[in-house]
């Protein structure tokens, strides 16, 4: 910010901006990009075959999983009519969106015509259906992809164990080398994120990073409005636990998810506390918890789609009622497939905004302040894995009725 009041209009800034941050951030954020389609093919698949034969898992399973794809869905829902609400993103100045809009213009152009357009009709369902994987992979059909993997993914769990194990052998190899990738690609993270908001913050000053901050407190009030409203609500309904006995007794899960920003390595201590605070008993806890770190993100779906609307807002794209419904599946999907490690999602945000119509590359914007929303949003995630558990329990009648 500085450096645009100090250089802007004498040629350094420019040139500095030009040949050095600008491309070097673009090429980090190209490195999430190249991951994206392995990363939601090994994962979506792995987690609906890892299902198995639903049959076999009876009513915990069922329940399980609706449990999650509900939560994800009202998560999202949730943030998306605060950010239509508040609008973090609206009012930037016309001089800055008309930079902003010149710069994404060419993303803008290719993200429309990936999207297909905006509408929801008969023709949209007929295109999520692929009539060829592959070619949906290369031209970044991710609505076809995610089609695919689901079918394959169902697929590969009605095999016998003895036919599928090779193929879930290869998927969890390449989805372990995506999330590896993944992790290197984050490790230079500090040096790319400095790069994409040094060239925001160079081009556009100051008003931009006011929206930013604008960003974060909407986002953090939409996380906490969940953690301590929809959650409680929740345990009370579903569970018939005490909300306040529930919060206390994961207040150690909560501030390792906090910590670590991970889901998955907070897992040891999720399933710890949730059977000797609460009760649950070890073959719900062993079956949902590891289940929840995987697929049930419900601070992933908040994230994405408050990000993708507030995105949206601050490039001047007008995203409709029929497409903030696509934005909602897609953050659904994008909690499923997100991995349980720090900025996991990340790539996968890039996917749902250039579904929604909006620039993937417009999630420079927003990447300097991810790490504190992630530390946040895990909190959010693991709480909704104790509570799926805490349901499961009492409705399975593992808890005495009280």
């Amino acid at each position: 910010m500085a450096c645009n009041l100090l250089w802007s209009g004498n040629g350094v800034l420019e040139f500095v901006v030009d040949k050095l941050t600008d491309p070097v951030g673009r090429m980090w954020l190209r490195m999430l990009i190249m991951v994206v389609v392995p990363l939601v093919f090994a994962s979506v698949t792995l987690g609906v075959a890892g299902l198995g034969n639903l049959k076999k898992l009876g009513r915990m399973g069922i329940k399980t999983v609706a449990f999650f794809l509900m939560s994800s869905a009202l998560a999202a829902a949730i943030g998306l009519v605060l950010v239509n609400w508040l609008r973090p993103g609206a009012g930037v100045p016309p001089g800055v969106r008309d930079r902003l809009v010149g710069t994404y213009q060419s993303e803008a152009t290719r993200s429309m015509e990936l999207a297909g357009g905006t509408g929801f009709g008969t023709e949209m369902l007929v295109n999520i259906v692929p009539r060829n994987p592959i070619g949906a992979m290369a031209q970044g059909d991710m609505l076809g992809v995610i089609f695919f993997s689901l079918i394959f993914g169902m697929g590969l769990g009605l095999l016998p164990k003895e036919k599928s194990a090779t193929m879930f052998g290869i998927l969890r190899g390449l989805e372990d080398t995506v999330t590896m990738i993944i992790g290197m690609v984050m490790k230079l993270a500090p040096y790319g994120v400095f790069c994409l908001i040094f060239t925001i913050t160079a081009r556009f000053g100051i008003d931009l990073l006011a929206k930013l901050g604008w960003y974060v407190m909407v986002v953090m009030a939409g996380l906490a409005f969940q953690q301590v409203v929809v959650f409680p609500i929740l345990v009370r309904i579903l569970a018939r636990l005490s909300p306040l006995v529930f919060l206390r007794a994961i207040k150690t899960v909560m501030l390792t998810a906090f910590t670590t920003s991970s889901s998955s390595a907070t897992l040891p201590t999720t399933m710890r506390e949730s059977e000797r605070r609460l009760g649950v008993p070890r073959e719900v806890s062993r079956f949902v918890l590891p289940l929840g770190a995987t697929m049930n993100m419900n601070g992933t779906a908040v994230f994405v789609a408050m990000t993708v609307l507030f995105i949206a807002q601050v490039l001047g794209v007008e995203l409709s009622l029929a497409s903030q419904m696509i934005v909602i599946v897609m953050a659904v999907v994008s909690a499923v497939g997100a991995a349980g490690v720090p900025s996991g999602v990340i790539p996968l945000l890039i996917l749902v905004l250039e579904t929604a119509g909006v620039p993937g590359e417009g999630v420079a914007i927003v990447l300097g302040v991810d790490r504190l929303l992630d530390m946040t949003r895990t909190i959010m995630n693991v709480s909704g894995d104790v509570t799926c558990a805490a349901f499961i329990s009492r409705s399975e009648g593992y808890w005495e009725k009280t």
